[in-house]
């Protein structure tokens, strides 16, 4: 495959970067993701460092070297990070659960594959138009698609940082079923957090990527979003990747031998995409401790 990336954090006017990122790749496949820990919970950095590591180790097990059915891979993964988060909290004892928002991205055969929980988001950008943008899960998305307040108002609303949904919550998430689409020479497909995409506009988000290198113009935003900020800066997270090969035939791709495919034996829950077994969440678990420990207060 052919593409560029580029990707920055920035830990804004926090105390700490409660952001994560994390990109890895097979010859035939990527994954992307951006996570961004709750600030108003406790340990919302190991929220999303969990669940970063858990897309990845499944990633690394199960791409060989691509996968069979990538949305039920990012349904399932992000049930497993849910689950490993709920665990994590129980072991420490914690009075609240630690928690955190989640897009993620896979490409491969040419298409991208991707779905979210909460209010980072992932933009698809073609010849300076914005093909297909997440929608938030948030108490102020619910009301622009009701038609109760404009878009414009979202910034400014009080009601702004309500979550309806996250990883590591009381209640199950419940992703939106991945979405998909061909990608095309040149497109861009960038994933944020809300401290990256809330400042700016999309006006000047296109500009940028239209204008300028990818590099160039990730390090330009991730700058304008900080300055707008001020000193109300959040954590300010991105990862972009540019598509370099020509779009994808519409016929669907040349099935994927599963037998290739080292399959991990996954245990039921309460939901179907909930599978992951108890061994494989300790074990991630256990291999996040030692760092999640020097990162946290104590």
């Amino acid at each position: 495959m052919k593409y560029a990336l580029a990707q920055d954090s920035r830990i804004g006017a926090r105390r700490m970067n409660q952001d994560r990122v994390g990109s890895w790749s097979t010859p035939e496949c990527l994954l992307m993701a951006v996570a961004d820990g709750l600030g108003g919970h406790l340990y919302g950095e190991v929220a999303a460092q969990i669940a970063i590591e858990l897309l990845g180790a499944a990633f690394e097990r199960e791409a060989r070297p691509k996968l069979a059915e990538p949305g039920e891979f990012l349904a399932r993964t992000m049930g497993a990070a849910h689950a490993a988060i709920l665990r994590e909290a129980q072991q420490r004892d914690l009075q609240d659960t630690p928690r955190t928002v989640l897009v993620a991205c896979l490409v491969q055969d040419g298409h991208a594959h991707w779905t979210h929980v909460g209010d980072s988001r992932l933009y698809l950008i073609r010849e300076g138009r914005i093909l297909h943008r997440t929608r938030d899960h948030t108490v102020v998305q619910q009301l622009i698609d009701e038609g109760r307040i404009r878009e414009e108002a979202m910034s400014s609303h009080p009601e702004r940082n309500r979550l309806i949904q996250c990883l590591g919550g009381y209640t199950t998430p419940r992703p939106d079923p991945a979405a998909s689409a061909r990608l095309a020479r040149n497109d861009v497909v960038l994933l944020c957090s809300d401290g990256f995409w809330g400042p700016i506009t999309q006006r000047q988000l296109v500009h940028s990527l239209l204008s300028r290198e990818l590099d160039e113009a990730i390090a330009e935003l991730v700058m304008l979003a900080e300055k707008r900020a001020g000193a109300e800066c959040d954590n300010v997270s991105v990862l972009a990747m540019a598509w370099a090969e020509e779009e994808a035939a519409a016929a669907p791709a040349a099935a994927f031998n599963p037998a290739a495919t080292q399959v991990q034996d996954f245990t039921a829950t309460d939901l179907d995409y909930l599978r992951m077994s108890d061994e494989d969440i300790e074990k991630a678990i256990a291999e996040l401790k030692a760092a999640l420990r020097k990162s946290t207060p104590p």
